[in-house]
C-alpha cells in the first residue's frame, strides 16, 4: 500500500567535494536501522571500487529510510563539477536539501554551484555544519560565511560530525520538521519522472522513478512519453539500501521498477512514464540533454584488442549515457574510438574503468574540445556551411574556413589571499578575461572567462599545485566565441603524423610546437640518416629539431695510404644515407606517442 503523502520527505545531500556527504549518508542509514552493524561498510552508497578508492561519488544513489513514522527518501549526489548533471536530476526529484559545509574549510566553489541549483528548484535548505570535532573547526565562522556568501539563514544550522555520529538525530528531526511533504494526486493518471537508469546483469535495466501523480504497480503497462515505447512492469520496489519489493509506489514516492528493458539507451533520463491505457495529458519538462565537452581518441596499445575495446565501451555506455563514442582510424595508432566526455575527471574515470574492469591497455590522444566552423561559400551554395569539429585531424583546408569559434566557460575560483597573485597569472597565461574579484571571509572569489581549450589541458592540476590544494574551482559553459585558432601539425621526416596534430591559439602555437619537437627528439631513436622533426602551421614551419644520424665507421679498414680513398668511401656512404632517407621510413615507437601526448602534464 502506498505511503500517505504527509508522511513522506524527499531530500538530497549537497556539498563541495570531500565535505562529508557520503559519510553522513552512511550515518543516517545506520541510525535508522537500514543496515545492521555487520552489514555496514564505509561509503555504503558508493558501490564502484573506483568511488571508494578515490573517495568521490560518481553516480547519484538513493535509499529509503524510516524515522519516527515517516518515510525519508535520501539521494546522495556527487560533488564534482564533471558530474553536475547527476546533481541536477537528483534535485528535481526532491523537495528539500541538506547543505553540508565543512567546519574547517568553509563554503567552497562547488557548494555554491549546487546550492544555487537547489534554490532554483525551490527547495527548503537545511544547513549542516559537519566535522565540528576537528581541531581546526570554526563553526561560528562558517555559520557567518553561509549567511554572507549564500544568503541563507544559518542561525538554526545543525552542528554535526558524520564521522563520530554527533548530531545525527537532530538532522533527522530537522528533515521531518522543516522539509515540506510532496504534493500529488493518487487518483490522477500516472505521471512519473525517470530520474536514473542503470544496467544490472541479473535484472536488466533498473529504472529509478519519482512518482508525481497516480500509482505505479506490478503488471501495469507503462509508456515512455519521449521514447514512445511501452513496457510491462515486472518488479516494483525501493532500496533500503538492500532491494525490497513493494506492491506499488504512490505519489511523492521514490523507488525503482524493472520492465525487461535490454538497453539503458531506451530509458532516457528525464523521460516521463505514464499508463499506456490512461495516459497523462502533458509530459514533465525533463532535463537538458547532456552535451559532451571534451573529446579524445582511445586506441588499444595492441591492435588485436580492438574488438574487446568495442565491446567494453558498449558495456560502459549501458551505465553511463553521458559518454558518447564513434569509430575512428589513425595512420599511426590504427583503429580506435573518438569519445566524448563531460570533463577531464570523467575522461580519467572512464579510462580507468576500461583498464581495470575490462583489462585493456589504452593510448589516449590529446584531449580537444568541440569547435564550430563557418566555411566559405562553395560554388552553387547560398551561404557557407557550418560544421562542428571534434578531431583536429579532420580540420578542413584553412582557405575554406571563414571563422572558427571555440567554447568559453565562466569560472569561479575561491583562493586564499597568499596564492592570489600566481592564480591571476595562471588565468592571464590561459587567455582569461577577469570579470570580478571580491573578498569573502579572508578568501578571494575570482570570476574569469576562459577558453575551454586552455582549461582541458592541465588547468585544474596547475591550479591545485599553485595553491597547494586550497583553491576550489567551478565552471559553467557560456557559449562559443570566435578565436584566432590554427591547426598545428607535427612532421617527422617530412611526413605528417595525424595523431599528434592539435588546434591551438596562434599566440601559443610556437611555444607548444617547440615543446613538442624537443620532446619527440628525445623519444624517437636515431636512425642511419638525419631526421628532421618540425611543427608547422599550414606550410609554415614554426619549430624544428633534428635527430642526428648514427654513423658507421666505413674507413676502419683503410690504414695509411691515400687520403682520397677515405674521402671516396665517406662520399659513397653519404650517397647511401641520402638514398636511404628517400626510401626509409622512420620507426616511431608506441612509447614515443604516449609520452608525446602526455606533454601537457609537465
Amino acid at each position: 500500500m502506498a505511503t500517505e503523502l504527509s508522511k513522506i520527505r524527499n531530500f538530497s545531500i549537497i556539498a563541495h567535494i570531500d565535505h562529508g556527504k557520503s559519510t553522513l549518508a552512511d550515518r543516517l542509514i545506520q541510525r535508522t536501522g537500514g543496515l545492521s552493524e555487520r552489514e555496514m561498510s564505509s561509503q555504503v552508497l558508493d558501490n564502484m571500487d573506483i568511488e571508494k578508492e578515490r573517495g568521490i561519488t560518481i553516480k547519484a544513489q538513493t535509499v529509503r529510510l524510516d524515522w519516527k513514522g515517516h518515510v525519508l527518501n535520501l539521494m546522495d549526489t556527487p560533488g564534482h563539477v564533471d558530474f553536475a548533471y547527476e546533481v541536477s536530476r537528483s534535485l528535481a526529484a526532491c523537495e528539500g536539501a541538506l547543505l553540508v559545509v565543512d567546519a574547517a574549510q568553509g563554503v567552497e566553489a562547488q557548494t555554491l554551484a549546487n546550492v544555487y541549483q537547489s534554490i532554483e528548484h525551490d527547495h527548503e535548505i537545511i544547513p549542516v555544519i559537519n566535522k565540528i570535532d576537528l581541531p581546526s573547526a570554526e563553526p561560528e565562522k562558517v555559520r557567518n560565511e553561509i549567511e554572507e556568501i549564500i544568503g541563507l539563514d544559518a542561525s538554526n544550522a545543525v552542528l554535526a560530525s558524520a564521522k563520530s555520529g554527533i548530531g545525527i538525530d537532530e538532522i533527522l528531526d530537522a528533515i521531518v520538521e522543516r522539509i515540506p511533504a510532496p504534493k500529488g494526486d493518487p487518483d490522477a493518471p500516472l505521471k512519473a519522472m525517470l530520474v536514473d537508469s542503470w544496467y544490472d546483469p541479473y535484472l536488466g535495466v533498473v529504472i529509478l522513478v519519482r512518482v508525481i501523480d497516480g500509482t505505479i504497480r506490478k503488471g501495469q503497462q507503462i509508456k515512455f512519453m519521449a521514447a514512445g515505447t511501452t513496457h510491462l512492469i515486472d518488479r516494483v520496489g525501493a532500496f533500503r539500501p538492500k532491494i525490497e519489493q513493494l506492491p506499488d509506489l504512490g505519489p511523492g514516492e521514490i523507488g525503482f521498477i524493472t520492465a525487461q528493458i535490454k538497453e539503458v539507451a531506451q530509458a532516457r533520463v528525464g523521460d516521463t512514464l505514464t499508463d499506456a491505457k490512461r495516459p497523462t495529458a502533458a509530459p514533465l519538462e525533463g532535463f537538458k540533454e547532456v552535451q559532451p565537452v571534451v573529446f579524445c581518441g582511445l586506441f588499444p596499445v595492441d591492435a588485436a584488442d580492438f574488438e574487446k575495446l568495442r565491446e567494453s565501451i558498449s558495456k560502459l555506455r549501458l551505465n553511463d549515457a553521458s559518454f558518447s563514442f564513434e569509430m575512428e582510424t589513425s595512420a599511426a595508432l590504427g583503429f580506435g574510438f573518438r569519445c566524448g566526455f563531460l570533463g577531464l575527471l570523467h575522461l580519467e574515470i572512464i579510462q580507468e574503468r576500461l583498464s581495470r574492469e575490462y583489462d585493456l591497455d589504452l593510448i589516449t590522444t590529446a584531449p580537444s574540445v568541440v569547435y564550430k566552423m563557418r566555411l566559405t561559400k562553395a560554388a552553387g551554395e547560398a551561404e557557407g556551411k557550418s560544421i562542428e569539429l571534434h578531431n583536429p585531424a579532420d580540420m578542413p583546408d584553412p582557405n575554406r574556413i571563414e571563422e572558427i569559434e571555440e567554447p568559453w566557460i565562466k569560472a569561479v575560483i575561491y583562493v586564499p589571499d597568499e596564492y592570489l597573485g600566481s592564480i591571476l597569472k595562471l588565468c592571464q597565461d590561459r587567455r582569461g578575461i577577469q570579470r570580478d574579484l571580491t573578498y569573502v571571509g579572508g578568501r578571494a572569489q575570482l570570476t574569469y572567462e576562459l577558453p575551454l581549450n586552455e582549461v582541458v589541458f592541465d588547468f585544474y592540476d596547475r591550479l591545485k599545485s599553485i595553491s597547494r590544494g586550497y583553491a576550489s574551482f567551478d565552471y559553467e559553459q557560456i557559449g562559443h566565441r570566435p578565436g584566432d585558432l590554427v591547426k598545428m601539425g607535427i612532421l617527422v621526416n617530412n611526413e605528417p603524423v595525424d595523431a599528434l596534430s592539435m588546434i591551438v591559439h596562434r599566440s601559443t602555437a610556437e611555444a607548444r610546437g617547440r615543446g613538442m619537437c624537443e620532446r619527440l627528439k628525445d623519444l624517437i631513436p636515431r636512425h642511419l640518416f638525419k631526421i628532421p622533426i618540425q611543427a608547422a602551421i599550414g606550410g609554415k614551419v614554426i619549430a624544428r629539431e633534428t635527430i642526428a644520424a648514427m654513423r658507421k665507421d666505413v674507413t676502419a679498414k683503410c690504414y695509411g695510404g691515400d687520403a682520397t680513398r677515405k674521402r671516396k668511401l665517406l662520399e659513397k656512404q653519404k650517397e647511401g644515407k641520402k638514398r636511404m632517407r628517400e626510401y626509409g621510413s622512420v620507426q616511431i615507437p608506441q612509447e614515443a606517442f604516449i609520452a608525446a601526448l602526455r606533454m601537457g602534464e609537465e
